[in-house]
């Protein structure tokens, strides 16, 4: 018994030399107080690092997103309205055309002979009317006869005209400028009405459908900009405008089909391709902004930390839209002020602190 009271004795001393350690009250020559830290002293905590950010006024929109495929100013394919064979081909895969160029011909053999032959009977047609008018004039024709060469006339005529379109139907000219695209048809292939030969793209300007939620369809009008991006040009940006809003929302997906109409001068863009889009809408030029990383959500609130006089200050702010990493602020805050943007975690109300890496301005 008496052995375990000394060995609890010796604990406790130890445990109060080590205390004293530690209390600096084995340090030679150095006065309690300072061997206490700091803290005896009275002195402040050090710093905290942060790193902050200047609250800035600018224009500020809210955006909306969209995926949407590009699609031709004018699209047409060109097929032949009548049966025959392809006796030329006047175009290359893949050239420019111009709006009523020749493209193709069809053998008009057969359409050139029945144009002669109509000429030739409305020639005959046109001297037998010429012919009884004279002699109806003297008395020698009928009224009758007079009537019927004058018909006859008439008939001849439309006759050549009829002859004349069919031979124009084997002649198939470009209906617009554009580029052709590759030819489904050779010299000497035997065509039916309606077969494809060749389709025919108009795309300077070019045109993007997208869909966008019927929830912001408030927020869509024609003229408003846009800007299109494509995984085909990585980096680039092609901007353009919103053209036409399809009346009827599509009931299906509750989605408000929107066309917009983009310049394609090097025909860089080209019908089909995938696109992303962002709509600015609601736009305010002088919207106060903090970065996205300067919020600090608390429950239903959103705070900030705002940096006064070197100390850290917890601030209520309301927020509003939000865009290329900036939030707006609608109460709170005021420009010019700087807010912490990383280290809140480390931060107390209060507490001093010491910016880095700050933004130009802080």
């Amino acid at each position: 018994m008496r052995k375990a009271l000394l060995a609890v004795a010796a604990i406790a001393v130890a445990g109060a030399a080590g205390w004293y350690w530690q209390m600096g009250g084995f340090l030679p020559n150095t006065p309690p107080a300072q061997a206490a830290g700091p803290a005896a002293l009275g002195g402040a905590p050090p710093a905290v690092p942060v790193e902050a950010a200047v609250v800035t006024v600018g224009r500020m929109a809210r955006e909306l997103t969209a995926v949407g495929t590009v699609i031709s100013n004018e699209s047409v394919i060109i097929r032949p309205e009548i049966a025959g064979r392809v006796s030329e081909i006047l175009f290359q895969e893949g050239e420019r055309v111009r709006q009523g160029q020749l493209l193709l011909r069809l053998d008009d053999t057969i359409d050139q002979a029945a144009v002669a032959q109509a000429e030739a009977n409305l020639a005959l047609a046109r001297s037998n009317r010429d012919r009884t008018q004279q002699l109806h004039e003297r008395g020698a024709a009928a009224s009758r006869s007079r009537d019927e060469a004058e018909a006859t006339l008439r008939v001849d005529q439309a006759q050549l005209e009829l002859a004349r379109a069919q031979l124009e139907k084997t002649r198939i000219h470009a209906p617009f400028d554009g580029i052709v695209g590759l030819r489904k048809v050779s010299v000497g292939a035997y065509v039916a009405p309606g077969q494809d030969v060749v389709n025919l793209e108009n795309i300077d300007p070019i045109k993007v459908e997208f869909r966008i939620p019927e929830v912001h369809l408030g927020a869509l009008a024609v003229g408003q900009p846009l800007t299109v991006t494509g995984d085909a040009y990585p980096g680039r940006e092609f901007s353009g405008s919103i053209y036409a809003i399809d009346p009827q929302i599509d009931q299906a997906g509750r989605n408000v089909v929107v066309r917009a109409v983009l310049p394609n001068e090097d025909h860089a863009l080209r019908p089909g391709l995938f696109v992303r889009l962002t709509l600015a809408v609601d736009e305010v030029l002088d919207a106060i902004s903090v970065p996205e990383q300067a919020v600090v959500p608390q429950g239903n609130a959103s705070m900030v930390i705002r940096v006064v006089e070197g100390r850290a200050q917890m601030v209520p702010v309301t927020l509003g839209r939000r865009g290329n990493g900036m939030v707006q602020v609608l109460e709170g805050l005021a420009p010019g002020d700087v807010v912490v943007t990383a280290g809140q975690m480390k931060l107390r109300p209060d507490a001093p602190v010491a910016v880095v890496g700050a933004t130009p301005g802080v």
